[in-house]
């Protein structure tokens, strides 16, 4: 069930996730993470990675492998994997298909609030082009104690830009993302032109949609 625009307040802040929504970066990650699990001892298909790690943080998925294979993960034990996350953004990430088009057409104040650190985030947004676009008003999950699908990180991002949660909406591409959007009180748009199914992202509160160039118009109801 979708959100009934009329029980919402006008909108005073829009909240961007950043891989799959601002950067087309999960399609280039979720192979290699198939690579890296595969050489960790836990075989897992792109569709299984995709259902189980997107749009958690990067914390959580090392938690998850440590639990699968009953022991600790070694220190630097992701070396080589983050230097092949690195390498391929550096030859592949192109923005989202329609998401500068969205972000030229919107008038709301913006913000980033991702699972993904502010190391990462510095490199993929500043590969893209879009850095800029929102420095200074940058949240990743590392600043709160619980990532997706709690509702830390987007609360964090509305108190430190002073809006009411009610006010604020999520553009979001994981079913990670559109839950914590829910659970912070926030109207969902979740983004289904990527890897995540639409069917994953449905649910109250929620405007799933295909195409970022139709967001503006969406958000306006």
């Amino acid at each position: 069930m979708n959100a009934s625009q009329d029980a919402w307040p006008e909108t005073e802040l829009v909240i961007f996730d950043c891989d799959g929504v601002l950067v087309d970066s999960e399609k280039i990650a979720v192979k290699i993470d198939v690579l890296m699990l595969a050489d960790l001892g836990w075989p897992m298909s792109e569709d299984e990675v995709v259902e189980r790690f997107v749009g958690r943080s990067y914390a959580d998925m090392a938690r998850a492998i440590g639990e699968h294979l009953g022991r600790p993960l070694p220190d630097g034990w992701d070396a080589p994997y983050r230097r092949s996350y690195r390498e391929a953004f550096e030859r592949e990430l192109t923005p989202v298909d329609g998401v500068v088009e969205a972000l030229d057409a919107l008038t709301l104040p913006s913000c980033v609030a991702s699972s993904t650190s502010h190391e990462g985030l510095r490199h993929t947004l500043g590969l893209t082009g879009l850095y800029e676009r929102f420095d200074g008003r940058i949240f990743s999950a590392a600043e709160v104690a619980r990532g997706k699908p709690a509702p830390d990180l987007f609360l964090h991002a509305a108190r430190s830009l002073g809006v009411e949660p009610r006010r604020c909406v999520v553009v979001e591409d994981s079913r990670y993302g559109v839950e914590a959007a829910r659970a912070a009180g926030m109207r969902a748009f979740g983004y289904c032109g990527g890897l995540t199914p639409g069917e994953w992202l449905r649910g109250d509160d929620t405007v799933v949609f295909d195409d970022m160039r139709e967001l503006v118009g969406l958000i306006r109801g």
